[in-house]
């Protein structure tokens, strides 16, 4: 593996993070990093060919020693607090945790004296605000966040960018719209609502669905399919730019759940929970990734039904084991 191309994966062991370095991992012309705070949940670990970390990546001689021992020719940086609703409730640790894991990054990168390709993840939550005339949605729309995630990703693709204008590090941005599939955390629509169909049909929950706002529409990607994209990016995509992702279609959560309940044979009842709830919901967001298929020939392959049957097997195995 010594002539191998050393790429570096953040939040190696997160949702995105764990298909990114499962999808690497297969490529044999790569030499696959990985790092985590010791919150693995299996996936990234489990890879015989990927090589795990333990970094806090908000302490900056941590993070500068990571990279003098891997000395990455490839970085994606995925770690970060991914939780919209988390941020209503600890707005300063979602910003805290996204912006200075970016800046502790940049700046060991910069120590070393190293020229990797960086990736670094936004989020279709930096557009905010939306209105039906800005759809779909493409890069040159004016940003107007309205959450503190949305805020802290601004901040940290922005510090991106300045790296790259100012210092010179070869950072390319990419603003990922919904993503879904298997392992993906409960605090998420699509395995919410699966998980409690997987727990009705294995007969530890009543037959009832506690739903939030089910008229919202969502483009939603198979995170399989937004991992291919940020390998392709870090390929082709040039330094400086930023590049949405997403499938340009656009799903209520209403139809989500309708696909996810008719794949089971169960009498379902669906019940409005108030707590599930956002402080601000944008109606309807559709993504261009127009800049993205020209520059790669990214196209999704995993349809939304596809998708959203491997999230409720998932969530089925979990409760069968």
């Amino acid at each position: 593996m010594a002539d191998n191309k050393r790429v570096l994966v953040t939040g190696a062991s997160g949702f995105a993070g764990g298909h990114l370095v499962r999808f690497l991992s297969l490529r044999p012309d790569l030499e696959v990093w990985g790092c985590d705070r010791g919150q693995a949940q299996g996936l990234a670990v489990a890879q015989p060919n990927v090589r795990m970390v333990l970094v806090d990546l908000l302490n900056p001689d941590q993070a500068r020693r990571m990279i003098a021992r891997i000395r990455p020719d490839d970085i994606y940086h995925l770690a970060g607090q991914a939780f919209v609703g988390q941020s209503w409730t600890d707005p300063w640790g979602t910003f805290e945790t996204n912006v200075r894991a970016q800046l502790n990054l940049c700046e060991a990168v910069l120590a070393e004296g190293l020229t990797p390709r960086i990736l670094a993840i936004g989020s279709m939550e930096e557009y905010g605000r939306v209105s039906q005339s800005d759809l779909p949605i493409r890069e040159t729309l004016a940003l107007r966040p309205d959450s503190p995630y949305g805020v802290s990703k601004v901040a940290q693709e922005m510090l991106g960018l300045q790296y790259h204008l100012s210092r010179g590090l070869r950072v390319l941005r990419a603003r990922p719209f919904n993503h879904i599939g298997p392992r993906q955390s409960r605090r998420f629509v699509a395995p919410a609502f699966a998980a409690q169909i997987a727990a009705i049909e294995a007969g530890r929950q009543v037959p009832v669905i506690k739903v939030g706002n089910l008229d919202a529409r969502r483009d939603f990607t198979d995170v399989r399919d937004v991992v291919r994209a940020y390998t392709l990016l870090v390929e082709h995509g040039q330094e400086g730019e930023v590049y949405n992702i997403g499938s340009g279609q656009a799903h209520a959560i209403r139809e989500l759940l309708d696909i996810l309940v008719s794949y089971s044979d169960r009498k379902i009842t669906i019940e409005i929970d108030p707590a599930r709830l956002r402080p601000s919901d944008v109606m309807d967001v559709v993504c261009d990734a127009s800049k993205l298929r020209a520059a790669t020939g990214w196209q999704p392959r995993i349809t939304f039904e596809a998708s959203l049957k491997d999230v409720l097997d998932y969530e089925r195995a979990n409760h069968a084991l």
